[in-house]
């Protein structure tokens, strides 16, 4: 039996809209039997419990079932064989059933789905929760992701989680389905690729995606793009500022990441290219961003070492590159001739339903073999920062405003003049075609 791990519990607040959520990691057990930790490609991040099959068994100690009333459970599973089930159970293994979720193909390992049952009935309060796979057809059969536990019926929006405006959607859709490309070049490079180029614009204590209309409550974030962004930043307001620091000018978005430190010194990025591109095998699925989308990429809250080699890392590029570590390991230590470089990638596929989601990053995902399917069908643009820093680094290294190299993140708030988006998309991604910054091959 593997030892304890800590565990992993998130409680969502409730609102008038939405009771309390416990939701639980899977990989958070006390206790289990056959069961192996993996990393997982599920909107998030972190890791899944994987390789499960019949007779094995996690254990889970405290988790709050709430008082007498319905109970909506989920469960977040992935399977590429779709059969068995799993159950769970109070006390121990054999206790009462609570929740019982039939396991289907989902389309792969790590393409996710999430499973609903309502109860009725139930204990109360703190249980012992035991996770029992079941299977009469041998081998291994499901992943596991997170389970969560909510009073009263499931409910598809609520707090945090905001509803794509169905009509401005589809009107968006049908300009841009409308469209017809523009004839390929022969020497076009055929990469699914346009940009933004943008500049530092401005600094705040603010973040309007996690923190909306709270000035001041979130680390330092340097803004790039539209330059009204702001603790109270929305979809008109942006829209209705015309000062940006990208290029090209149609693009109003707001892009923001932690500040950069250097000997107590707020470093900014000397550019930021912001690349709308896709890692589909057939990128003709993409459609553009729904006005006023938002998301995260990264963790704020991860804490942990950045030795050389680490994925997901700051780098050095230009010529002589790396030339050696910080004191503490976590930073490159570049050439003179070299900058200090963070390429920051976002999730590429979409639930097709919301702009926004509690955790920021549970209304999309990242494609799995090249495809977007389960809960995450709608392709959209494979956004990434590729950020540039003046700077080629000493011994003495940087610090986040968010913490650790490791807590680099990125938001990105969309507000994007629509044409313009649609026709990039429809000629650039959709065609596999090399655009620049103003949308020419």
């Amino acid at each position: 039996m593997a030892a304890a791990l800590v565990a992993a519990v998130v409680v969502l607040a409730p609102s008038p809209a939405q009771a309390a959520t416990v939701t639980v990691q899977a990989e958070s057990y006390a206790a289990q039997s056959g069961a192996q930790v993996e990393a997982t490609a599920d909107s998030g991040g972190g890791q899944n419990v994987a390789y499960l099959a019949n007779g094995d068994w996690l254990r889970y100690d405290g988790v709050d079932l709430g008082g007498a009333g319905t109970l909506t459970v989920s469960a977040r599973v992935a399977s590429a064989v779709g059969t068995g089930s799993v159950e769970l159970r109070t006390s121990s293994v054999t206790g009462p059933l609570l929740a019982q979720f039939p396991i289907a193909a989902t389309g792969g390992w790590q393409s996710w789905t999430t499973l609903t049952a309502t109860i009725a009935s139930h204990p109360t309060g703190a249980q012992i929760v035991f996770a029992v796979l079941r299977n009469t057809t041998g081998g291994d059969f499901v992943n596991v992701n997170w389970f969560s536990f909510g009073d009263g019926a499931p409910a598809d929006s609520g707090a945090g989680w905001i509803a794509v405006d169905a009509a401005a959607w589809n009107a968006q859709l049908a300009q841009f389905n409308g469209l017809t490309p523009k004839p390929v070049p022969a020497n076009a490079v055929r990469v699914s690729e346009f940009n933004a180029t943008c500049a530092y614009s401005h600094s705040h204590p603010d973040d309007p995606i996690i923190f909306p209309g709270l000035p001041g409550a979130s680390h330092m974030h340097s803004f790039l793009g539209n330059n009204g962004a702001d603790a109270y930043t929305t979809t008109g307001s942006l829209l209705a500022n015309a000062g940006t620091t990208c290029r090209p000018a149609p693009d109003l978005s707001a892009y923001w990441i932690p500040t950069l430190y250097q000997n107590d010194r707020a470093l900014e990025p000397k550019d930021v290219v912001v690349y709308y591109g896709s890692r589909l095998t057939d990128p003709s699925r993409t459609v553009p961003f729904p006005q006023g989308f938002r998301m995260i990429a990264g963790d704020a809250k991860l804490q942990t070492p950045t030795p050389a080699g680490s994925v997901n890392a700051f780098y050095c590029a230009g010529p002589g590159g790396e030339t050696g570590r910080s004191t503490d390991g976590n930073w490159p230590v570049c050439a003179p001739t070299a900058n200090l470089m963070f390429h920051l990638v976002f999730q590429d596929c979409w639930d097709g339903k919301h702009l926004d989601s509690p955790t920021h990053k549970a209304h999309v995902s990242y494609s799995y073999d090249g495809t977007c399917k389960g809960d995450y069908p709608v392709a959209i643009p494979n956004l990434s920062f590729l950020i540039s820093y003046p700077t080629s680094g000493s011994a003495a290294g940087f610090r986040l405003a968010s913490g650790m190299a490791s807590s680099m993140h990125g938001d990105a708030f969309f507000a994007w003049e629509n044409l313009a988006q649609s026709q990039r998309v429809k000629n650039c991604i959709v065609q596999k075609a090399k655009c620049n910054t103003d949308g020419n091959f």
